[in-house]
């Protein structure tokens, strides 16, 4: 794993903590500083785990020597607690709700009108 993609994992690690938790400062370890008793303990110690390999991100004699595995596997944890459902998928879903109970509700209203208007003669 090159330093880029290990910055830019930290970096979208970092964006979702500030997105979702409100968590301030300007790298991870700072970020985690801010928040990190809103997280689980295995989701801060993941993202304990990125801010020191953020900082080992300087040295590549230093990068050499981090487990690439564990660090793929931090980020996923991280990033699987932290990503929100979308703010789009919310709201068709409650829209989706919204509209499968009056569909349903005019169903039954139309059912009865009928079976009325049967036992009346009407139709």
């Amino acid at each position: 794993m090159d330093p880029i993609t290990l910055r830019q994992m930290t970096g979208r690690v970092s964006q979702l903590l500030a997105e979702r938790l409100g968590a301030r400062g300007r790298t991870l370890r700072d970020r985690l500083k801010s928040r990190s008793r809103a997280l689980p303990r295995k989701v801060r110690r993941a993202a304990e785990l990125l801010a020191e390999a953020e900082a080992l991100a300087a040295s590549p004699r230093m990068m050499r020597q981090a487990d690439m595995g564990e660090i793929a596997e931090a980020y996923d944890i991280c990033v699987n607690y932290l990503r929100p459902l979308g703010g789009g998928a919310r709201v068709q879903g409650l829209v989706r709700s919204v509209a499968a109970s009056v569909v349903f509700g005019l169903v039954v209203v139309t059912a009865l009108v009928l079976a009325v208007g049967r036992l009346r003669g009407l139709f």
